[in-house]
């Protein structure tokens, strides 16, 4: 877990990125600005930063936020009870931002999943995404993201969002959301 100095540290950088792109954040949601270091003890390598407007039963909208070749880990989105799992389309705001999902290999490949966890990367279908372009993400579609070389912002759209029950290929990841810093 980050320390309350890297929690702030961390939302200040997200808040940075965000006001370079134009986007307004307000006190409440950068208060409420989630800070995902999975539990890996390694946030600028594998984490992200979450703006969550909206959620609930039927839709869901926010804001990825990447640190410079931060890596957002494999994971997929399962079906809860009747809903087949969660579809998500990433629109990418600001950097570049290099999303991983099924299919068949890319033959030109940027983005290299973090050292010493390559077993954890299987998705091996590059989409480059630049400001302006898209990608939707069909339910139960491994994926993987990772920004370039001056972070990413990218707003999601989705069905609602349960990331609870979210499934990482990495048996490490642990979904944990940092404390409110009101």
């Amino acid at each position: 877990m980050l320390s309350d100095a890297d929690t702030q540290h961390y939302r200040m950088a997200a808040l940075d990125q965000l006001r370079r792109a134009g986007i307004v954040v307000t006190d409440d949601e950068l208060a409420g600005m989630e800070l995902a270091d999975l539990a890996l003890g390694d946030f600028e390598r594998e984490g992200l930063a979450l703006l969550v407007y909206f959620n609930d039963d039927r839709y869901c909208a926010k804001e990825l936020i990447l640190l410079a070749h931060q890596t957002c880990p494999e994971h997929r989105h399962p079906p809860v009870g009747s809903d087949p799992g969660k579809q998500e389309t990433f629109r990418c705001r600001s950097g570049v931002v290099y999303l991983h999902v099924e299919g068949p290999a890319s033959s030109r490949v940027i983005a290299r999943p973090p050292a010493g966890k390559e077993q954890y990367y299987t998705a091996t279908r590059e989409i480059v995404l630049e400001p302006g372009d898209q990608f939707t993400i069909p339910p139960n579609t491994l994926h993987w993201f990772q920004a370039g070389p001056e972070g990413a912002i990218v707003s999601e759209f989705s069905s609602t969002s349960r990331d609870e029950f979210d499934v990482f290929t990495d048996p490490a990841v642990r979904r944990v959301q940092q404390p409110r810093v009101d």
